[in-house]
């Protein structure tokens, strides 16, 4: 396991600028990150194309464009409905046209001052900024969905390894690593030899949805990070990826999760860091305007401490600046 944690930028730079652009990639890239990080979901065509979630109308301007408008919808997504724009409704020469804006515009207004800006981009643009960086940075691909799209005649897995391969990379390039919620799809990528690493994305409380299809009630993650669940876990993925609520329970046993998951040779990453009041805990909150910065310093370093070998973050400079100060002090 690395000694020192990597940083890798959450939709890019997002908490600067708006989540998935190209200058969000590009300032994580220049501000020193090891990984940015691309959500992808599909088109209606096929296309792997960069956004947090299917539904398009909390981070594009899609909402504002007549052309569209026929297009608002109701749907089903992993057993919830959810209402508005839909990627799979869209073909990728419609989705071109259509802009990225900042999804917490009364949080981070100088990111929405730069809304509308840049267009949508596919998985394989992200991957060229990737390999035009002198810095060479690893990409942390998230298959969003897998089984949603599966129902609709998307092979997720398929169509990565494609696009992979349409990009110029090896399948198993070491700075390709893919996470999913979605355990299952990152087994088939696994056996196909896609991608150097595959990281299991875990939530606090719940069930994975490809688990709740396959078993009705399925096992929860609660069962899967337990000592036993675990090494049924490290047979099958090379990491895990967990929301920061796990990591700090009262209990105190977040250290003790991170430890057994090493000792069975997994990778450890935690989700989301960011600085601002609004995400930050009550306690490590300064104030009450959700805009301004609380102490993150306090709360970044609690994760850290845990032991973890990386964290997805939304301001990569801070923890960079953050974990060489810790460094320092060694």
């Amino acid at each position: 396991m690395s000694p020192r944690p990597i940083v890798i930028a959450h939709r890019g730079a997002s908490g600067y600028l708006p989540e998935h652009s190209r200058a969000a990639y590009e300032l994580a890239i220049k501000q020193g990150a090891f990984a940015i990080e691309p959500d992808v979901v599909v088109s209606k065509d096929g296309v792997l194309v960069v956004r947090h979630h299917v539904e398009l109308s909390g981070s594009t301007d899609v909402r504002s464009r007549v052309e569209f408008a026929d297009r608002y919808t109701s749907k089903v997504v992993d057993g919830q409905v959810e209402t508005g724009w839909f990627v799979e409704d869209f073909t990728w020469a419609e989705l071109a046209t259509i802009n990225c804006v900042e999804p917490f515009p009364q949080v981070r207004t100088e990111s929405a001052a730069r809304s509308g800006e840049q267009p949508l981009l596919r998985l394989t643009d992200v991957l060229k900024i990737a390999q035009r960086a002198s810095s060479k940075p690893t990409v942390v691909i998230e298959l969003k969905h897998p089984s949603y799209f599966a129902a609709l005649g998307f092979n997720m897995a398929e169509l990565l390894g494609q696009v992979i391969a349409d990009a110029g990379w090896k399948r198993n390039d070491p700075r390709l690593v893919v996470e999913s919620f979605e355990k299952s799809v990152l087994i088939r990528l696994r056996t196909s030899g896609i991608a150097s690493q595959h990281i299991y994305l875990c939530e606090h409380d719940g069930s994975a949805y490809d688990e709740v299809q396959r078993l009705g009630g399925g096992l929860n993650y609660r069962d899967e990070l337990s000592s036993s669940g675990m090494i049924t876990v490290a047979k099958e993925v090379s990491g895990i990826s967990l929301d920061v609520s796990i990591l700090l329970n009262r209990d105190g046993s977040g250290p003790a999760l991170v430890q057994r998951a090493h000792d069975l040779g997994l990778t450890v990453y935690a989700w989301t860091l960011r600085a601002e009041n609004k995400f930050l805990p009550r306690d490590y909150a300064q104030g009450f305007d959700p805009k301004n910065w609380g102490r993150w310093q306090d709360y970044f370093g609690l994760i850290l401490d845990t032991g973890v070998d990386g964290i997805f973050v939304d301001q990569p400079d801070i923890a960079l600046r953050l974990i060489a100060e810790r460094e320092s002090r060694q």
